[in-house]
């Protein structure tokens, strides 16, 4: 087997604490998987203990959905240390920019007037409009209703004011806790760009660590908008220059090695619009070849490849006009062959592609599917790639990420995911039984602890930082 497959098995433990030491990689990520093979063999068989029935399938997984805390793979939260840069409330949940797209569709304003509008005058138009002048039937819309209604706050027309107060008496620190245990998350994965002006001085100056919260060296400024902001590399000490020639490409690496060297993160991402074609003689592909992938292998990181955005389509709404495009999945294809060991975490947001990505995942161990991402966030979407990857790839996948942008979204989505997977999972456990295998608690147990946990802890290090 090739080194760079690491794909989880129940009860793995993290890499190595050697992460950041740049020799023998190909090694190191051998002995990893090594490690995994062997903690796969000493599992239990799944004919130990007392088979379930067919009624009995179904509970077991709920109460192992329940109990198993996950981990959240892919988020826009941040950690307290950041300041202003964490979204949370009641009014940065009707703001939230899949309710924007929906109020523009129910609302004559303008969304030029709207911008001019403060915070709370947008959330007072967008909850009149969608949750009290029509029902709240959409997924964006039921997931404030959730968050309400787990704080035990009134959901009915009447509900702004008291949740406003009740949001204003919290302390982020403690409220950040209980978001996370009603969401039944240990831990979550943030988005940190070391170009962003608001962040990147909070950096500078020294982050707190926080045991819950992992960075992500995100790098779409880089390879996507690199003619915007190849001046903010050199204003930091890096000698680029707006082709990326002469040593630029080196400089680049040495500014991705630097920054996470100062983040620690668990993996390096980009989102990519439909267009992404790899191998390119674009300044992209050149970055790509010659900078990131070397400073991940080098780094034992994993790229995460986000497929498929086509951006601003229409700009009047700002980041509610985001849109769809499927993508040529060959560019994954060529990647995960030409660079067996990189480790490519793949989302894709064309419907269209998911049964490509599942094709892929089957050929090629150094690549793991994650996540229904933005779009594909939506019950009837999530069930249909859910049942496609269990299908065709077993438990070797991860099932789900919250990509929230707004604390308490966590609960909501969650808590909507495990509403979702419970009936797939058991009707799985349903079928192997008919054909012949009986299901223990066990199994179900082993299974989801691989789906929501050990599948990330084997291709990123989330050891608690200290």
């Amino acid at each position: 087997m090739s080194g760079s497959g690491l794909l989880g098995q129940p009860g793995t433990a993290a890499h190595g604490s050697a992460r950041y030491n740049c020799t023998n990689s190909g090694a190191r990520v051998r002995s990893v998987t090594t490690d995994l093979l062997k903690s796969a063999a000493q599992t239990p068989a799944s004919n130990n203990g007392v088979l379930l029935t067919r009624a009995q399938i179904f509970s077991s997984v709920q109460e192992s959905l329940a109990s198993i805390p996950f981990i959240d793979i892919h988020t826009h939260l941040f950690a307290p240390g950041f300041g202003k840069l964490s979204l949370w409330g009641i009014d940065e949940l009707l703001t939230y920019h899949y309710l924007e797209a929906e109020f523009f569709r129910s609302s004559t304003m303008s969304p030029e007037h709207y911008w001019t509008l403060s915070k709370s005058e947008q959330a007072d138009l967008i909850w009149r409009t969608l949750f009290v002048e029509n029902s709240p039937i959409s997924e964006a819309t039921r997931g404030v209703v959730a968050v309400l209604h787990a704080f035990n706050l009134p959901t009915d027309h009447s509900a702004l004011p008291e949740a406003r107060a009740f949001f204003k008496n919290q302390s982020l620190e403690s409220h950040m806790q209980r978001v996370l245990q009603l969401a039944g998350i240990s831990s979550v994965v943030m988005t940190n760009d070391p170009l962003d002006p608001d962040e990147f001085p909070l950096w500078q100056k020294g982050v707190a660590n926080h045991n819950q919260f992992h960075a992500v060296l995100r790098l779409d400024r880089i390879l996507c908008t690199w003619h915007d902001h190849w001046q903010a590399i050199v204003a930091q000490g890096y000698s680029v220059d707006a082709q990326a020639s002469g040593k630029s490409v080196s400089e680049v690496r040495r500014f991705l090695t630097d920054w996470a060297k100062r983040m620690q993160p668990v993996y390096m991402a980009c989102s990519l619009p439909d267009t992404f074609e790899f191998p390119s003689d674009t300044l992209n592909g050149l970055l790509l070849r010659d900078a990131v992938l070397p400073v991940c292998r080098e780094l034992n990181l994993p790229l995460s490849l986000m497929i498929g955005v086509r951006k601003q389509v229409n700009p009047r709404i700002r980041l509610a006009g985001d849109a769809v495009g499927r993508a040529n999945l060959r560019s994954v294809e060529n990647l995960c062959r030409d660079f067996p060991s990189n480790r490519f975490l793949v989302s894709v947001l064309s419907r269209e592609n998911q049964h490509e990505l599942c094709v892929f995942s089957r050929k090629f161990n150094n690549l793991m599917p994650f996540g229904c991402w933005w779009f594909m966030n939506n019950a009837s979407i999530v069930e249909e790639i859910t049942r496609e990857r269990i299908e065709m790839l077993g438990t070797s996948f991860i099932p789900q990420h919250s990509d929230a942008r707004v604390l308490e979204q966590v609960i909501y989505k969650w808590g909507n995911t495990r509403r979702t997977i419970a009936p797939i999972l058991a009707e799985n456990y349903r079928l192997l039984s008919e054909d012949g295998r009986g299901v223990t608690s066990a199994d179900v147990q082993r299974d989801v602890t691989r789906l929501f946990r050990s599948n990330a802890e084997a291709w990123m290090d989330l050891r608690p930082r200290t």
